[in-house]
């Protein structure tokens, strides 16, 4: 019971730290003069990504490796499963055209990066280099290309100059961000304290309470953002705020935690032979389904919630090892996949042959 609380307190503390981020650094960011869609992509999704960095950066310091690679992976996962079904079944979600041009290729390119460099059971301080090597680009072409676009579009217009705040009120938001970066390491270290106890009180892996608990646990400011800009009506930042979660998860949580790991971090061969595939074929399934319509639907979404819950009860099932684990993997594999992978194509090979008829669809940019 007291591991139980442990988390659920980590948990709690994690969101109102990863709040207090994203608030904060939103406002100075905007002050800055960059664009809404360029916060949204990067300080919005990483500052929601700030719990699984303060999760993963302590589990790797404590010695539980399994819960840092487990809660990245798992996050991945859930970000488009959970967050991103969830948001679409509220309203659906439009997709602005950079992202299915240039993000969500971006995650897929990533997700094989990741694949590819856990092949030999172990990421390594070069790996770790390489990924937040490849964070720093990304942030630096989308700040820049952002305000490239804010500037062309109020070329002229003196409204569209930066914000600019008091000194008082900037002081006020770096107070706020500092506050917020407390709570994820106190909210991070009690999380991580409970679950790897509760892991070994269950008798389960500390990868499969990483996969499970903490993942979705630390996925809820991204479930937070998204369902609150989906029923606000900015329902284009949904899908922002979850691909670019999802490349901070692979870049900066899983590179910087390599890089402060003198050893590396060891990958387990359950991770390599299966999540990271799941993840990796997630993230294909998000092209074909946002690149028809630019849109979201409410049954796509509920594709994806639908998928999130039987992953999440193959993993217990697997883990537990109940006979029904071993069913519902062949039902998946056998039943459920393929008539989604056809589903897919159908719904795809639809789409392009409406717009050979007519002219092109207009996504939002």
């Amino acid at each position: 019971m007291t591991d139980l609380l442990l988390v659920v307190a980590g948990l709690v503390v994690l969101v109102v730290g990863g709040e207090l981020i994203v608030r904060a650094a939103s406002r100075l960011a905007l002050s800055l003069g960059l664009s809404p869609i360029v916060v949204g992509l990067t300080v919005v999704a990483f500052g929601t990504s700030s719990p699984e960095l303060a999760v993963s950066l302590g589990a790797v310091a404590s010695g539980s490796p399994d819960v840092a690679i487990g809660n990245a992976v798992g996050s991945n996962i859930y970000n488009v499963l959970l967050i991103l079904g969830v948001a679409a079944l509220l309203r659906p979600l439009l997709v602005q055209r950079r992202l299915v041009r240039f993000d969500v290729p971006l995650v897929i390119i990533v997700s094989l990066l990741l694949w590819v460099l856990v092949i030999d059971g172990r990421l390594s301080t070069i790996d770790g280099a390489v990924l937040a090597g490849a964070l720093i680009v990304y942030v630096a072409i989308t700040v820049r290309v952002g305000r490239l676009d804010r500037r062309v579009e109020h070329d002229g217009d003196d409204e569209a100059a930066p914000l600019v705040e008091p000194s008082s009120r900037r002081g006020r938001d770096a107070a706020l961000f500092g506050l917020g970066l407390a709570a994820l390491v106190l909210g991070s270290q009690t999380l991580v304290a409970g679950a790897s106890s509760m892991a070994r009180a269950m008798g389960v892996s500390e990868l499969i309470i990483g996969l499970t608990v903490v993942a979705i646990g630390t996925s809820l400011p991204e479930l937070v953002t998204s369902a609150t800009a989906s029923l606000r009506g900015h329902r284009e930042l949904a899908v922002g705020n979850v691909m670019g979660s999802n490349l901070f998860n692979i870049l900066g949580i899983l590179g910087i935690g390599a890089l402060v790991s003198p050893a590396g971090v060891p990958v387990a061969e359950r991770v390599r032979t299966f999540d990271i595939p799941v993840m990796t074929a997630v993230a294909v399934a998000c092209l074909p389904l946002l690149f028809t319509g630019f849109e979201l639907r409410r049954w796509e979404g509920l594709l994806f919630v639908a998928y999130g819950a039987l992953y999440t009860a193959w993993v217990v099932l697997d883990a537990t090892g109940h006979p029904l684990g071993s069913q519902l993997g062949d039902a998946m594999l056998w039943f459920v996949l393929p008539i989604t992978v056809v589903t897919i194509l159908t719904v795809t090979l639809r789409e392009l042959a409406a717009r050979r008829r007519a002219p092109p669809a207009v996504g939002p940019d």
